[in-house]
């Protein structure tokens, strides 16, 4: 539970101090132990669930009015399954260990709901109604023994998101222990935005060069002159502004090299956004040695006819499927190789977003959070007629 939410919160700290036992669990409001009746016309205890509207750890007003349960389907005195508040019956599961039974919608006559102890007291006098008319002393209001303890995230404040749009247990598929995002240019520093906002324990930054003036045109964010004079690495720089969000954002200010490439034994996953290379040659052959899954990306934007146009890449190679690299020529090492269209010097910062959105999303089917019916490990986008292309599939 936490304790910060619901003292900033008036509303939860009214249901706390009458007596109801409650919880936050996995961006949702749990209002536990409220009494009802089952179609045996038996006293039950149930869950009652809200998603939660939250600005800086503190409720704002509902944003709907429908609301969960975890238990049998509540009835009146007689047995009778309450009608007037069904939506519908079927298990969901919207967060880690949170897994409802039934929807219910009561909608105010006078307007949405004020606040959580406004929606949630209203759910309560409905379902447990009945369980009184039998018992009158049985009562959501079982003033529990309150444990002070934070709720653990890896974020500073609670992803609402995931709760709001009823994806926390499909986020969950991303809480990696260990992500390493090699080089952050323009496409790299996107690449970070992205995994930053998932719930990925560790994000480590390998970067040797210092984020300038030409930076700030092609990366998240809105840096100040004074931050541009501070003439911070790169990977200082964004673990300052990601830290501000979220833990686990670790800072290498240096180049990988054969001196310090082993660091990244037991990463779960390895972003490559760096130029080719010598050391982009050695990673890609250690990453295969250490049987380590990466996606290497590349951009080729060239000047024509007053107009821009190009390619977008990204290359993926996994335990299960690696011979496409060598034996497709899928990553260049060399720079001056006359057939790597996709290494040039023109950086345009939405093509940048682009190519790192398309690799995040490659990563997020690899573990399961976006559905990968075709499994490729090599794709590439035409700015002129948006032609994507999957190939390489596993």
């Amino acid at each position: 539970m936490s304790d910060r939410l619901i003292n900033r919160s008036p509303d939860l700290k009214q249901l706390r101090d009458e007596g109801y036992d409650i919880e936050i669990r996995s961006g949702h409001l749990l209002v536990k132990g409220v009494p009802y009746v089952n179609a045996q016309k038996q006293l039950k205890r149930g869950t009652l669930v809200s998603k939660l509207t939250l600005a800086n750890d503190a409720t704002v007003k509902p944003d709907g009015h429908v609301a969960f349960f975890v238990g049998e389907y509540p009835c009146d005195q007689n047995g009778a399954p309450i009608a007037r508040i069904h939506n519908q019956s079927e298990k969901k599961q919207l967060g880690e260990n949170l897994i409802i039974d039934h929807t219910f919608s009561a909608k105010p006559l006078d307007g949405p709901y004020e606040n959580y102890h406004a929606k949630m007291t209203t759910y309560v006098a409905i379902l447990s109604g009945p369980a009184q008319v039998i018992d009158s002393a049985w009562s959501a209001k079982t003033f529990p023994v309150i444990q002070a303890t934070e709720e653990e995230s890896i974020f500073k404040y609670i992803d609402t998101a995931s709760s709001r749009y009823e994806v926390a247990a499909v986020s969950a598929k991303l809480a990696l222990e260990r992500v390493a995002i090699i080089g952050l240019g323009g496409t790299g520093s996107y690449v970070l935005d992205l995994v930053a906002k998932t719930h990925v324990r560790e994000i480590h930054l390998f970067d040797g060069d210092i984020f300038s003036q030409h930076n700030a045109f092609r990366s998240p964010g809105a840096p100040s002159g004074e931050e541009l004079e501070e003439k911070l690495s790169k990977t200082v720089y964004f673990e300052r502004i990601y830290s501000r969000m979220r833990r686990g954002v670790f800072s290498h200010p240096v180049y990988v090299d054969s001196t310090n490439v082993d660091e990244l034994r037991g990463t779960n996953f390895v972003f490559l956004c760096l130029d080719s290379g010598n050391a982009k040659k050695l990673i890609v052959e250690k990453l295969e040695e250490f049987a380590l899954p990466f996606a290497d990306v590349g951009m080729g934007v060239f000047l024509t006819d007053a107009a821009l146009g190009g390619i977008l890449r990204v290359t993926t190679s996994t335990v299960e499927k690696r011979e496409h690299v060598a034996g497709k020529n899928r990553i260049f090492f060399s720079d001056g190789d006359a057939h790597n269209e996709y290494n040039t010097n023109i950086q345009i910062a939405d093509l940048n977003a682009l190519n790192a959105a398309l690799a995040v999303v490659k990563w997020k089917k690899l573990f399961g959070f976006y559905h990968d019916f075709e499994n490729e490990h090599y794709s590439t986008y035409t700015i002129d007629g948006n032609k994507l292309i999957n190939e390489d599939q596993s």
